[in-house]
């Protein structure tokens, strides 16, 4: 627990916080360990009555550089200086976090734009089932654009909350958008690339022949209902055999997205030969996206936790390249997972940068900072790591809602700047 002590007495190598407003002083964050003498002199001229004073955080150091209780007038020009530039380089980070923040509106419009494609095609597939490939083309093609340059990508999580009843939305949004992202890491062609994401959009329209109680039915199902959701591949080549546009490699994927190699899969029991390579991507990503939102939501798993998952325990029923592109791919911390940081701050990644993969954006917990100005930080611009994953259910209550690690992980993907 933090005990209050007068500024005189902080010594070097104390862990201290600092009970003033994050604009109110020069420091990045208003926690931190005291590592210089100028660092502690910076702090003395801050004029506070008290700080609070970690001691099982600190160790406290021997400075033979200088004497703190010394203040020449070098020292304090020095000391002037140096808080200078440390307000110059704090109002440079957040002048960075603004414009990540702004970069981060602009995906999530492009996701909401995306979203409600997606919303408007599914209402024509009975209906008007030839129209709503003709849509859908449309925005796998404007997606796969992206997709397929030659630019370095970054995959973003996306925060907007879902309606239960339009799970299935944003469920077919993210597997398109990542299996068309892991067909292109596995050197697919940019038609097998449009295919995949084709295939994808429209692999679980044989849902929409299923009653919702059924398939938002959170205990478990019965043998008559779970035989029943098995048919939804073949129910959704049934729909789509209204139209003759729909290309036979997208057709596989609806058709086969639930086949294992051994096997032991749906609606047909097909072995690995069988089954097409195409349909064998979106297996994959379809895998993961029901990991991180299954039926029953108290079951969902956090996207570090879902890879984890099918690696250990879907060898040999999943693609052993396509699971290993897919971590590959998503980078050892998703967008959405929860960490702690080498500095001991705990943060969510935000988004991953297909150049550098071991440094994603992490969005920071400070109790000081208003949530919307949170600092959004690149670990390799900042020199930091990532110590552990944490399970968004060990978050205290207050930085859970700060993080706001949502059930709802979707992803969207733009080109780097």
């Amino acid at each position: 627990m933090p005990v209050k002590i007068a500024p005189k007495d902080i010594k070097l190598g104390y862990a201290i916080k600092l009970p003033v407003g994050w604009m109110k002083h020069p420091f990045l964050t208003n926690k931190l360990i005291v590592e210089s003498a100028q660092q502690l002199r910076i702090i003395q001229s801050l004029e506070l009555e008290y700080v609070y004073f970690y001691p099982e955080r600190s160790a406290v150091v021997i400075d033979t550089s200088a004497d703190t209780t010394d203040c020449t007038v070098t020292q304090d020009l020095a000391d002037v200086q140096r808080r200078t530039e440390m307000q110059l380089d704090k109002e440079q980070r957040i002048e960075q976090a603004k414009a990540h923040r702004r970069e981060l509106q602009k995906t999530e419009k492009a996701f909401a734009q995306s979203m409600a494609q997606v919303r408007h095609l599914m209402s024509k597939v009975q209906g008007r089932p030839l129209n709503a490939i003709e849509d859908a083309t449309q925005l796998i093609s404007q997606l796969a654009d992206t997709i397929l340059s030659e630019d370095a990508l970054v995959l973003h999580l996306i925060s907007q909350a879902g309606k239960e009843q339009e799970s299935m939305y944003f469920h077919v949004l993210n597997v398109s958008i990542l299996a068309m992202m892991l067909a292109k890491n596995l050197n697919c062609s940019a038609d097998e690339v449009r295919w995949v994401g084709l295939g994808a959009m429209f692999h679980d329209i044989g849902k929409l022949k299923i009653p919702s109680q059924i398939l938002r039915k959170t205990t478990g199902l019965t043998n008559p209902e779970q035989n029943f959701i098995k048919l939804h591949p073949k129910l959704g080549l049934e729909l789509l055999a209204l139209t003759q546009h729909f290309p036979a490699e997208a057709k596989a994927i609806v058709e086969q997205h639930h086949e294992y190699l051994d096997g032991s899969g749906y609606p047909a029991a097909l072995n690995a030969d069988a089954i097409h390579k195409l349909a064998r991507i979106v297996a994959v990503v379809n895998e993961f996206d029901n990991l991180c939102h299954p039926q029953d939501m108290s079951q969902a798993r956090s996207p570090h936790h879902a890879l984890s998952v099918m690696y250990k325990t879907m060898k040999g029923k999943l693609g052993d390249l396509e699971m290993k592109m897919m971590i590959k791919m998503m980078g050892i911390y998703p967008p959405g997972t929860v960490v702690l940081l080498s500095d001991q701050r705990v943060g969510i990644v935000m988004a991953v940068n297909s150049d550098s993969m071991l440094y994603p954006d992490v969005l920071i917990y400070d109790a000081d900072v208003p949530r919307l100005e949170a600092a959004i930080v690149t670990l390799e611009a900042n020199k930091l790591s990532i110590e552990k994953v944490i399970k968004p259910k060990a978050l205290p209550p207050e930085v859970f809602a700060y993080l706001n690690p949502r059930a709802q992980v979707s992803y969207f993907v733009q080109q780097k700047n």
